[in-house]
């Protein structure tokens, strides 16, 4: 579909430094028996899963068949240590991106966020500007293909003038009927190039438009989570201002209680105060008339 069609297990392996695909099963068997088996992914293990998977994305972009592309995963992946299938791999980077486009993302009761999410939403915007790169580079081939729309139509007489040629050719002599059989084979050759060269604008203008609904979609998720986690925060503020504010005014109840019985028991003492006074005035005045 890109580049003008896919690319071969042997080329693709050749092109990224590695082995090719039936040099693999040695390996891999050498391998295995010398690697523990894995039930579990590390966060270690999945970063670097992550970063191997990133390396590649643009391969994946332009590949039709990622069977490869996955054993070259599985393949790097035993390079540093660790023992994964292809499947295995494919599953793995199944899940990661369904948890980064929100499925799983956030559970709001608990807090629960995706580990990974700076890691896959780099590598989703190196595939947003591989796409735009390919959207880029298709609109340059559909101006260039408008040039030849001439070439283009005149491609459908083709089938009438390559019937004119052959029997022009009984008429023609030895010499002259292999510079007309070249000439309708580039002709065949160009109307192929041309038909091919729209189809693939075609695919390619297709699945760049189900791209950027995809992102628009998500976009608008994410969106509509914030908004409301905005929400439920405001309602929690509010909540924890409504609590504080009557704390506040138990508070003051309570100190106003507190003030008037401090006032209370002060007016007590120095009413018990006065009469003792009185008391003792009495007795020594009493004390003092014996006395004489």
């Amino acid at each position: 579909m890109y580049g003008g069609g896919g690319v071969g297990d042997d080329d693709l392996a050749a092109r990224l430094g590695m082995i090719p695909p039936s040099l693999l099963i040695p390996t891999t068997s050498v391998r295995d028996e010398r690697l523990p088996t894995q039930l579990q992914w590390s966060q270690q293990e999945t970063r670097e899963f992550i970063a191997i998977r990133a390396e590649l994305e643009r391969d994946f972009t332009a590949s039709k068949r990622n069977k490869t592309l996955w054993e070259v995963v599985s393949s790097k992946m035993r390079e540093r240590g660790y023992r994964r299938s292809p499947e295995q791999c494919k599953c793995k980077w199944k899940n990661l991106v369904n948890r980064y486009k929100g499925k799983e993302t956030s559970d709001p009761e608990h807090g629960r966020q995706c580990p990974f999410f700076e890691e896959l939403h780099a590598v989703f915007t190196e595939r947003a500007h591989n796409m735009q790169r390919l959207l880029l580079e298709s609109e340059t081939r559909s101006a260039q293909t408008k040039k030849g729309v001439k070439r283009v139509r005149s491609g459908d007489r083709s089938s009438e003038e390559i019937s004119e040629d052959d029997e022009d050719v009984e008429d023609d002599s030895e010499e002259e009927r292999p510079a007309r059989s070249n000439t309708r084979k580039r002709k065949a050759g160009k109307i192929a190039t041309e038909k091919s060269s729209r189809v693939n604008n075609s695919n390619i203008q297709e699945m760049l438009k189900e791209f950027f609904q995809n992102q628009l979609r998500m976009e608008m998720q994410w969106r509509e989570m914030m908004e409301r986690r905005a929400h439920e925060r405001q309602l929690f503020e509010q909540e924890w201002r409504q609590s504080m504010e009557k704390l506040e005014r138990e508070r003051l109840m309570i100190e106003q209680e507190w003030r008037e019985r401090e006032e209370h028991r002060r007016l007590r003492e120095e009413s018990r105060a006065e009469r003792r006074d009185a008391l003792l005035t009495t007795l020594l005045n009493k004390l003092i008339h014996e006395s004489n």
